[in-house]
Formats: C-alpha cells, sequence, structure tokens
C-alpha cells in the first residue's frame, strides 16, 4: 500500500509539472491524466509479477493483447512517459524513498530548464514566403526591405506556380527587435503586386521548406 500510495502521489507530481512547463503550448487532458496513474499501474504490475517467471511471461501476454492508439508525440513527452514508468518501476521494487528523491530531482531540472528557457528558439527567426509575377527579377527586388526590416535573410527555395506564370520564393529571415511585422508585410506587398505573403514561425527542422 505505501509502495502504491507514493506511485499515485508521485504521478500527480509529474503530471502538474508536466502542466506547468507546457502552460504555454498546450496539453491533452487524456496525456495528464495518463501520466498521473502510469507510475501506479507500473508499480502494481511489479508488484504481481514478482520474482515469477511464469507470472511475468503471462502479464506480458496480456498486455500484448492491448492496442494503443495515440497521436505520436515529441521527444519531450516520451522522456516524461519514460520518467513517469522508471518512478512507478523504483516503487514497485520497493525503492520508495529512491524514488521520491528521483523524481524531485528531475521535477526541479524540468522546471529550472523551462523557467530559464533551454533550447527555446529565436521568436524573431520566421519563415517568410511570397509569390510574385514572373517578370519580377526576385534576385533584388527586396534587398532595401530586408536591410530595414531583417539581420537575416536566406533564400532557400524558388518555385514556379500558377501554370508557371509565377514564382513562389521561401525565405529564412531574422526580424530586427521591436520591428512591425504588419509595415514589414505592407512594403513586401506594395513590390510583389499584392500577391500573397505568408510570415510564420520557423519549422522544427526545417522540414516544412520542402512542402
Amino acid at each position: 500500500m505505501l509502495s502504491i500510495g507514493v506511485a499515485i502521489v508521485i504521478g500527480i507530481v509529474i503530471a502538474v509539472a508536466y502542466m506547468l512547463i507546457c502552460r504555454k503550448e498546450g496539453y491533452q487532458k487524456s496525456f495528464i491524466v495518463g501520466l498521473s496513474i502510469l507510475p501506479a499501474i507500473v508499480a502494481v504490475v511489479i508488484l504481481l509479477v514478482g520474482s515469477n517467471v511464469a507470472r511475468a511471461f503471462s502479464m506480458a501476454g496480456a498486455f500484448a493483447l492491448v492496442r494503443f492508439r495515440s497521436a505520436p508525440g515529441s521527444a519531450k513527452d516520451i522522456s516524461v512517459v519514460f520518467f513517469s514508468m522508471a518512478s512507478g518501476l523504483a516503487c514497485g521494487l520497493g525503492y520508495v524513498t529512491f524514488s521520491v528523491v528521483f523524481v524531485v530531482i528531475i521535477v526541479l531540472v524540468l522546471l529550472v530548464l523551462n523557467i530559464i528557457g533551454f533550447g527555446s528558439k529565436d521568436d524573431r527567426k520566421k519563415q517568410l514566403r511570397i509569390t510574385i509575377p514572373e517578370n519580377l527579377n526576385y534576385t533584388s527586388v527586396f534587398d532595401d526591405v530586408f536591410k530595414k526590416y531583417t539581420s537575416e535573410v536566406n533564400l532557400n527555395r524558388v518555385k514556379t506556380t500558377n501554370m508557371g506564370t509565377m514564382f513562389e520564393l521561401t525565405y529564412d529571415i531574422k526580424l530586427l527587435k521591436e520591428v512591425n511585422e504588419k509595415d514589414f508585410i505592407d512594403e513586401l506587398r506594395v513590390r510583389n503586386g499584392n500577391l500573397n505573403i505568408m510570415l510564420s514561425m520557423m519549422p522544427e527542422g526545417n522540414v516544412a521548406v520542402l512542402n
């Protein structure tokens, strides 16, 4: 009962810590509930199996019948799931004090990394897509606008569109501090004839550039 009780408390602590860390990007209620009960479930499984090999194989067969259908998570989500499982495993084996200390240390590390913004992207880095007519020389037409509003510009891709009558340009840019994005887009619209312009956050791993 002590192992299961501690595992339940640990699961709730991990779930609360995850909610604090992900309060900006959001989270799913089902995932939070799963984190809350996962350590207790793992602890019960370990208590039931014990050192009985036949019981362990029976339990493995029972779990093999369960199919988990969920959206693929990020590396952070997977790490937190393993974190919950490890804490439940320690409780189930009877290492309650070790489990509590382990959870406290990891939760503190996660909160500190979140507070200092470790690994966060620079919000000023954006991906810019501009559609221009085919008769417009894209190599230099936006140079003065970019010089006024950005500190870094990199043309990643040029693609023909609309039956070859237009070009779609994809840039990776870094805006200057305190730049008004609307003014920036308005000046670009003047140059491209008020065609489509899309300014978005930099995609993960720049994979969206290939879309």
